[in-house]
């Protein structure tokens, strides 16, 4: 496990759970940091669900209503974004170091699935199965396919295939994610290339 301050010399990244607007202050998303630190001023990148990435600026900073200069990783915290509005960002998106990461759809990845005593799938799955893809805080269909060879992936199971997803989101080598059926998480996978 890394510890928070390795962490905290990484590109920043913080995950948006909630976004709020404020009469006569603006938009605040909400979300926990993941890696790096963030000053209030600093510029970031916004990334999620559009090809674009919007370049936005930290107007305000705060946790526990106490108004910060900084915050790093484990921090829980709201950014006060300066001409931003409520349906410019969503819960799913990231908040990032400007040019750190991008936004993607297409992916090679290592999945693991959970066996069916372990509440996972009761069948095999074939290449075109769709399920949800939980990112971070982001929840998007997708469909998983298989390279030249594999036929089918059985609950239990370890195996590399291909994920296109419905919208992109911020990816890059390593990423985890679950495997969702409705509710129901039934594997997990890690990003071993990025596609497009």
């Amino acid at each position: 496990m890394n510890s928070p301050k390795h962490n905290n010399d990484k590109p920043f990244l913080l995950a948006i759970e909630d976004v709020f607007s404020i009469k006569g202050r603006g938009t605040i998303v909400v979300g926990h940091v993941t890696r790096g630190t963030l000053l209030k001023g600093q510029e970031v990148d916004i990334i999620g669900f559009r090809n674009s990435i919007l370049r936005k600026t930290v107007d305000g900073i705060e946790m526990f209503h106490k108004e910060l200069q900084t915050i790093q990783t484990g921090d829980n915290a709201g950014i006060l974004l300066r001409d931003t509005g409520r349906d410019e960002v969503l819960r799913g998106m990231v908040i990032a170091k400007v040019g750190s990461i991008k936004p993607h759809k297409k992916f090679k990845c290592e999945i693991s699935m959970l066996r069916r005593d372990e509440g996972g799938r009761h069948k095999p799955f074939v290449s075109g199965y769709k399920p949800g893809f939980y990112i971070r805080t982001a929840d998007i269909p997708g469909a998983i396919t298989f390279p030249d060879g594999l036929e089918s992936v059985s609950p239990g199971d370890t195996a590399t295939v291909f994920v296109n997803l419905a919208t992109p989101v911020a990816l890059e080598h390593g990423t985890l994610f679950s495997i969702q059926e409705g509710n129901l998480k039934v594997g997990s996978g890690r990003v071993i290339r990025l596609l497009d």
